[in-house]
Order: C-alpha cells, then structure tokens, then sequence
C-alpha cells in the first residue's frame, strides 16, 4: 500500500512509519521540515505539490496538530484549533481535488471529547460529549470544542468516494523519549509516582503496537467509519496508573500530590494539569464489536513492556 501520513514526524507518526515501513509499505510524511526522501514539504494550510501524493495513494492518515504537551496559554489553544482544523480541512480539498483519490482517510481526533466524569466509560454510541461540565476549569472546555471543530472539518469534507474515519485517539504509550509514558515516568523516578488530585480519576491509554494494530484494522474494514475509539478496553484511575509505572521501574514509593502541586509540577514540565485530572474513561466499542483483539488490554503488563524496551534502548 502506500501510505500519505501529514504529520508524521511526531511520536505516533514515527511508531506508525516504523512499522509500516517495515511491513513493506510505501510511507510519505508531510512535514514543515522535510529531511528524508521520504518526507515532501506541506504547510499545513494551502495545497501545494504535496498534494500529488494523494492522487493515487490507497490511504491518508492525517496526524498533523500542535502537540497538546504545552501551557495552555491563548495563543499555544489557536494554535492547537488552527492547526488540527486547517491540515484537516486542507487534506479534504486534497482528496476532493484527486482523480484516484485515496479509499480510505484516517484522521486524528482525540478521547478528551469526551465528558470529565467518573461513571460508566465512554464508547461511541453511548459516550457523552464534554463541556460544560461543574467544577472543572472552563478553560478545559476549549479543549473539547478543539475536537469537535476537528472532527467537523473531516465530516464536512465532500469526498464521496473514499472512506473518513475519526480516531478518537486516547494517550499513546510507547517507550520513545518526549512521549506520554516518558512524562510519567520521569515524574515517578523524581519520587512524584502518587495518586494526584486524589488519584481516582480515570486514565485512558493504548499500548503503541495496539495502536499499530488498530490502524491496520481500520485501514482493511470497509464497513468501519466515522468515530472509532482508539483506547485499551480497561481504563485505570490515575493512582493504579502510576502505581504500576513504579512497579514496573522498580520504584517503591510515589508521593502523593494536590492539585496545586501538580500545576508546580506540570509548570516545571511546560505542560498542563489536564492530561492528569481530567478524568477519561474511554473504551473501543466499535474496534471490539468488529472483531478487534487487543496484545496488550491491561496496564500493569503494558507498563511492564513498555519499562523493559525502554531499558533495552538505554542499554
């Protein structure tokens, strides 16, 4: 096959190039700073030559967006709408415009569109979408209304003849340096491995290979579009999530912290207390209803993995 990914020299563009490469498939990144042959120009905004490599290709799978991991300053928030919503829109024209357009497009979306809560997890078809929810920061409710703006520029797109499926991606867990388990690790080897904020709020996850594997499934199932939930079936809460990150790294004590030590903390990393305490319980219906198995269901065997190819790769 080949295989249009704009954005991909990001974590999960690499873990996606790696692999698919590997298999045999012709890969094509679009990036703002081309280094390989593989690798064309693209702005993120305005067609360009760049969209030459749809015509023809058998699948686009659009990852571009400005990484989430920053202080949610105003103008780091337009930069993560404009981003997701402008490469999504563009990718649209692009496909519209081909003469073989590609069957199928994947796009980036995200599990934060769901609602903050601490009940029943969220799957596609019951799953309630956030904002507005009591006692949370009303600046977390831009961050909603950044995922519906994405999925709508992908929805809106008139592109009749190929496939759009919105991956409602929850945190990936690889063991690449500058990732989500890279993060959360650092924080437990400088003893702040705890319970934050009380520590019942639900982390939703999958393992990187899963979500190889998840990609290659949606890729082949023509009867799947729309929203697809890319998460592990077993959410945990942030206290049993670090836990077993010490467990796995051989740390024997995590100190707990309040909400006002993880904005230190989060202020210290130049990132933010929303990837901590909002509470995403998320689970994949439709990946499970179509017959999707997952290598790596469980968080305390997926630390244990991903610990051990972590050091492996310091060795």
């Amino acid at each position: 096959m080949r295989i249009v990914i704009p954005g991909g020299t990001g974590q999960i563009g690499r873990i996606l190039d790696r692999a698919l490469t590997a298999e045999g498939h012709e890969v094509l990144v679009l990036t703002r700073r081309p280094r390989a042959d593989r690798e064309l120009y693209w702005d993120g905004r305005t067609l360009g030559r760049w969209a030459e490599a749809l015509d023809g290709a058998d699948a686009v799978v659009n990852l571009a967006g400005r990484s989430v991991n920053c202080r949610y300053t105003d103008a780091n928030q337009r930069a993560m709408l404009h981003s997701r919503v402008d490469s999504a829109r563009v990718v649209g024209e692009a496909v519209a415009a081909a003469k073989r357009p590609p069957r199928v497009w994947l796009q980036m979306s995200t599990a934060t569109i769901y609602a903050h809560h601490f009940g029943a997890p969220h799957d596609e078809a019951s799953g309630v979408l956030g904002g507005g929810e009591p006692d949370v920061p009303r600046y977390w409710d831009f961050s909603v209304d950044i995922a519906k703006a994405w999925e709508r520029a992908q929805e809106l797109s008139p592109t009749p003849q190929t496939r759009k499926v919105a991956l409602r991606c929850a945190m990936v867990m690889s063991p690449d340096r500058g990732g989500a388990f890279d993060m959360m690790l650092r924080l437990a080897r400088c003893g702040l491995g705890g319970p934050i904020g009380g520590g019942s709020q639900y982390m939703s996850w999958i393992h990187d290979r899963d979500l190889v594997r998840a990609v290659r499934f949606l890729l082949d199932r023509e009867e799947l579009s729309g929203p697809v939930n890319l998460a592990s079936p077993h959410p945990v809460a942030q206290r049993a999530f670090m836990q077993a990150i010490r467990r796995a790294w051989g740390i024997p004590v995590g100190l707990p912290a309040t909400r006002w030590m993880a904005e230190l903390g989060a202020f210290a990393l130049r990132s933010d207390t929303e990837l901590l305490l909002k509470s995403r319980a998320v689970v994949p219906g439709r990946l499970q209803e179509a017959g999707f198995g997952f290598e790596h269901p469980q968080w305390p065997a997926a630390a244990a993995d991903l610990a051990w190819r972590r050091r492996r790769r310091q060795a």
